[in-house]
C-alpha cells in the first residue's frame, strides 16, 4: 500500500515537472530569436519585411494548427502529441540553425507548430489529471514559461558575441526541449490511449464554436494576444518617439517581460479564494486599458505604466488559459477550447502589430494605435465580465 502511494506520487511529480519544462519550451524557442534579429538580417541581406517574418510566421502557424490539435489529440493520445510537439520543436531549431536561408524560415514555421500542439494540450492535459489546481497549475507553467523567456533573451547574444555567432545562439536554445523530452519519455509508458479523449457525450470540436461562453473565453484570451503583441513588438519603437534613448527602451521592453510573468505567482494565490473570477477579469483588462492609456497621455511615467500593463497583460493570460479548464466539461472539450481560443487569439496577434505599424506610418505618431489597444483593453474586460461567470460550456 506504501510503495503504490510513493509510485502513484513519485509519477504524479515527474508528470509535473515533464509539464514545466514543456512550458519553458513554448516561449523561449519563439521570442530567443528576436534579439539576433539585426545579426540574421544582416548576415542573409533580409528586407525589413523578411526579417517581420520571422516573427509572423510562428503566430500564423498557432493560427493554423491549434484547431487541428485536439483532432491529434484523439488520434494519437495528449501524451504522444506533447512529444510531437517536442520533437518538432527540437527538428526547427536545428533546421533553422542551418546556413540556409530558406531553412530559416522553414524551421521557424515547423517551431510554430510544435508549439502551437503544445499551447493547446497543456491545458486538456491538466483538466484531466489536476482538475482540482488548474489555477495553481496554469499559473506554474505561466511563471516558468515567461521565465525561461526571460533567460533565453538574457543568454543569446552574450553566446552570439562570444564565437558562437547567432546560429549557435540559437542552436544552444535546443537545451529546453531536448530536457523536456528527458522527462516526458516515462509518460509514454502509460496507457491512456486516444480513447480517453473520444467524441463521446456529444463532445464535437464543431459545437465548442456554436457555444457563446467559449466565444466570450476566446474573446477575452484573444484580445488579449492582439494587444500584448503589439504592445511587445512596437514599444521600443513607441517610447524612442517620446525621446528614449535605445538602451531605455531595450531596458523597458525587458522590464515589461519580466512584469507579464509576474503574475504567474500571485494570480493562482487569489483565484482559489474567489467563487466566480469576473471582478479580477475585469480589473486584470482595465489594467491593460490604464497602461496603454499612460503610455499616450504621460509617457514620462513609461515605466509605471510597461508594469501595470505587463502585469495586467500577464494576469489576463493566466485567467484565459485558467478559463480553458475551468470552463470545459471535460479534456478533450477543453483541448478544443484551446484549439479554438489560441486560433483566434494567434490569428488577431499576427494581424496587431503590422496594422498599428500602418496605423503609425500613416498618422505620423502612436497616438491613434495606442488608444485602440486602450479602448480594446476595456472591450476584453466585458468579454472577461462573461467569461468569468461560474459556469461551464454545455457537453452538447
Amino acid at each position: 500500500m506504501t510503495t503504490a502511494i510513493s509510485t502513484s506520487t513519485r509519477q504524479g511529480v515527474i508528470l509535473i515537472i515533464g509539464i514545466l519544462l514543456i512550458a519553458t519550451t513554448l516561449r523561449v524557442t519563439f521570442t530567443g530569436a528576436a534579439p539576433l534579429l539585426d545579426a540574421i538580417r544582416s548576415d542573409y541581406g533580409l528586407s525589413t519585411a523578411q526579417t517581420g517574418l520571422l516573427t509572423t510566421l510562428p503566430l500564423l502557424a498557432f493560427a493554423l494548427v491549434s484547431p487541428l490539435a485536439a483532432g491529434i489529440a484523439r488520434r494519437i493520445g495528449i501524451e504522444r502529441s506533447l512529444l510531437l510537439a517536442l520533437l518538432l520543436i527540437c527538428a526547427g531549431i536545428a533546421l533553422r540553425s542551418l546556413p540556409v536561408p530558406a531553412l530559416l524560415f522553414t524551421g521557424t514555421a515547423v517551431i510554430g507548430c510544435g508549439i502551437a500542439l503544445g499551447n493547446v494540450l497543456l491545458p486538456g492535459l491538466i483538466k484531466r489529471d489536476f482538475a482540482g489546481q488548474v489555477a495553481k497549475l496554469t499559473g506554474a507553467y505561466s511563471l516558468t514559461m515567461g521565465a525561461a523567456a526571460a533567460l533565453g533573451s538574457a543568454l543569446v547574444v552574450p553566446l552570439a558575441l562570444s564565437g558562437f555567432g547567432w546560429r549557435g545562439a540559437l542552436l544552444a536554445l535546443m537545451a529546453f526541449p531536448l530536457l523536456a523530452l528527458l522527462f516526458w519519455l516515462p509518460q509514454m509508458r502509460k496507457q491512456h490511449m486516444p480513447a480517453t479523449l473520444t467524441a463521446s457525450g456529444g463532445l464535437h470540436n464543431r459545437g465548442i464554436w456554436r457555444s457563446s461562453l467559449a466565444w466570450q473565453v476566446t474573446l477575452f484570451l484573444g484580445l488579449n494576444s492582439l494587444i500584448y503583441y503589439v504592445i511587445i513588438g512596437w514599444l521600443p519603437a513607441i517610447l524612442q518617439s517620446y525621446g528614449y534613448s535605445e538602451a531605455q527602451a531595450g531596458s523597458l521592453h525587458g522590464l515589461l517581460q519580466l512584469a507579464t510573468a509576474a503574475p504567474g505567482i500571485l494570480i493562482p494565490l487569489i483565484l482559489h479564494r474567489l467563487r466566480d473570477q469576473r471582478y479580477i477579469a475585469v480589473l486584470v483588462a482595465l489594467m491593460c486599458a490604464v497602461g496603454t492609456g499612460g503610455l499616450w497621455l504621460l509617457p514620462s511615467q513609461a515605466i509605471l505604466w510597461t508594469l501595470i500593463f505587463g502585469f495586467g497583460s500577464g494576469a489576463t493570460m493566466i485567467l484565459g488559459l485558467t478559463f480553458i479548464g475551468l470552463r470545459a466539461s471535460s479534456a478533450h472539450q477543453a483541448a478544443a477550447l484551446s484549439g479554438m481560443a489560441q486560433s483566434v487569439g494567434y490569428l488577431l496577434a499576427a494581424c496587431g502589430p503590422p496594422l498599428m505599424g500602418s496605423l503609425h506610418d500613416t498618422l505620423g505618431d502612436w497616438h491613434l494605435p495606442l488608444l485602440l489597444c486602450a479602448l480594446l483593453s476595456a472591450l476584453m474586460a466585458a468579454f472577461g465580465a462573461y467569461a468569468g461567470r461560474d459556469r461551464e460550456i454545455s457537453a452538447r
